[in-house]
C-alpha cells in the first residue's frame, strides 16, 4: 500500500462513524480590498450564534488579515503543527462568541515541499478538526494566485465576494475563467455562490450577480448562484478600525442585518443543495496533491 492509499484511508475513517465531517467553505475574490476577510469573519461569528461550532483558517499566508481584523495575534500557526510538535488543539485561536481561527502564515506556501511523514501527521491532525467543528471557513488570498486557485478548487462551496466596482466584476469573472480552464474542474461538484458586498440596495445586488452569471453561463458555460447582497455601511469601516465584527460592534447597523441573513440562509439550506461533506482533511489532502503537481 503506497503513501497516498494510506492518507487517503485515514482521511475518510469518519466517513461510516457517528461523527459528521466539517462543512468547508471558501471565501474568494477576484481583487483585494472587497471586504472578503470582514465577510469571513462576520458570517462565522452569526453561525456560531446559531449554535454551530465554526473555525476559521486564514490561508491568505504573509498578510494575517483574520487576527488584524480581530485585534488577536495568534501564539502558535500553521508552521508550529508541521514543525514544532504543536497540535491541532494548540494551534486554535479562540475569536469572538466562540468561533476559533488558525493563521496558516507562511506553512501554506510550504506545503508543497512537506515530506510524507510531514504530511501524514498533518493530516492525521487535521481530521481531528473535522470532528471538533461543524463549519471550516477558508478565507483564501484575492485574485488568481495558485495558492487561491487550488483552494478554490478543492473547496465543494465556495463564496465568491463581489463590489460593485467594475475591477471587481473583472477580475472575478478572471478567476472564474481560471478556474474553468482547470482540467479537473467539474461543475457539478462546485457550488460556487455570489455574494454582493457594499451594495446601495438590493436591487444593485441582483444586478452584479446577473452581469457575471451572464458571461460566465454563456462563455464558460458555468452557471452561478446569488447568495444575497450586504449594504453599504460606514459601521463596516468603524468596525475594522476598531478591530472589532460589526455584528458584535454595531448589531443594529444595516450590514450587521445583512450578513446575519446570509449565515441563516447558508445554515437553512436543503442538504441536497450542497455537496457531500468531505471535510477538511480531504480538501487539504487535495491541495497538496495539487500543489506537488505543479512542482513536478
Amino acid at each position: 500500500m503506497d503513501q497516498a492509499t494510506r492518507l487517503r484511508e485515514m482521511v475518510g475513517r469518519n466517513r461510516g462513524q457517528e461523527i459528521e465531517n466539517a462543512r468547508v467553505i471558501a471565501v474568494t475574490s477576484g481583487k483585494g480590498g472587497v471586504g472578503k476577510t470582514s465577510l469571513s469573519v462576520n458570517i462565522a461569528i452569526q453561525i456560531s450564534k446559531m449554535g454551530k461550532r465554526v473555525v476559521i483558517l486564514d490561508a491568505d499566508f504573509g498578510l494575517a488579515n483574520v487576527e488584524v481584523m480581530l485585534g488577536i495575534r495568534p501564539q502558535y500557526t500553521l508552521l508550529d503543527l508541521i514543525y514544532n510538535g504543536r497540535t491541532i488543539d494548540e494551534i486554535i485561536t479562540q475569536g469572538p462568541n466562540g468561533i476559533g481561527f488558525i493563521s496558516g502564515g507562511s506553512g501554506i506556501s510550504e506545503l508543497a515541499s512537506l515530506d510524507n511523514g510531514s504530511i501524514k501527521l498533518l493530516i492525521s491532525e487535521l481530521v481531528k478538526l473535522d470532528g471538533m467543528y461543524d463549519v471550516v471557513i477558508i478565507d483564501t488570498g484575492a485574485g488568481i494566485t495558485d495558492s487561491v486557485m487550488e483552494f478554490v478548487m478543492v473547496s465543494p462551496e465556495v463564496l465568491l465576494v463581489i463590489t460593485p466596482e467594475p475591477t471587481s466584476i473583472t477580475d472575478a469573472y478572471s478567476l472564474l475563467k481560471v478556474l474553468r480552464r482547470k482540467s479537473d474542474f467539474n461543475p457539478l461538484y462546485k457550488t460556487i455562490n455570489i455574494i454582493s458586498n457594499r451594495v446601495d440596495n438590493e436591487r444593485e445586488g441582483l444586478e452584479i450577480y446577473e452581469k457575471i452569471n451572464t458571461v460566465s453561463s454563456k462563455f464558460l458555460n458555468t452557471k452561478l448562484n446569488y447568495y444575497g447582497s450586504v449594504s453599504y455601511d460606514k459601521s463596516v469601516s468603524s468596525a475594522v478600525i476598531a478591530q472589532r465584527p460589526v455584528v458584535e460592534a454595531f448589531p443594529t447597523s444595516m450590514a450587521a442585518k445583512d450578513i446575519k441573513v446570509l449565515a441563516h440562509k447558508l445554515m437553512h439550506q436543503k442538504r441536497e443543495n450542497y455537496k457531500k461533506r468531505d471535510g477538511i482533511a480531504k480538501v487539504f489532502f487535495e491541495f497538496i496533491k495539487s500543489k506537488k503537481r505543479q512542482r513536478t
